[in-house]
Formats: structure tokens, sequence, C-alpha cells
């Protein structure tokens, strides 16, 4: 997971920081957008060719890795 965790950036200078895949101006948030919209894998990588398959995985991954977080609980 940490293979597919490196292919997002986040760098001030592109889309204002916001995770991207790979440096590009393709947000993290984009592919979970089309996803959640019902765009199939496929779909994505025909759109956006210069886009591979696991940078759709790297998305989830990170999307999945960000909602991990730990409980608090005050006595």
């Amino acid at each position: 997971m940490e293979t597919l965790l490196n292919r997002i950036t986040s760098n001030s200078e592109v889309c204002l920081g916001k995770p991207c895949i790979r440096g590009m101006r393709i947000r993290v948030k984009d592919i979970l957008d089309l996803l959640s919209a019902g765009a199939t894998r496929p779909e994505i990588l025909s759109d956006y060719p210069y886009l591979e398959d696991d940078d759709i995985s790297a998305a989830l991954a990170y999307a999945a890795a960000q909602s991990d977080h730990p409980i608090l609980r005050v006595a």
C-alpha cells in the first residue's frame, strides 16, 4: 500500500496543495468524484490517458487512510 501512496503528492504550487496524482493537476478528489458518480476504471483511464490503473487505486487507498482516525473519549 505504501507504494500506492507514493503516487499521491501535495505541492502548494499545484492545485493549491490539494493531494494530486503524481504531481499532475488531477486531484484525488477528482478521481473519487468520478468513481462516486458511477464512472468505471476503464472509462476514467480512457478519458484521462495519462493516468494509470494504480493511480485510481492510490486515490482510493489515500481516501481510506485519511478516513481512519482515533476516537477520543472524554471521561
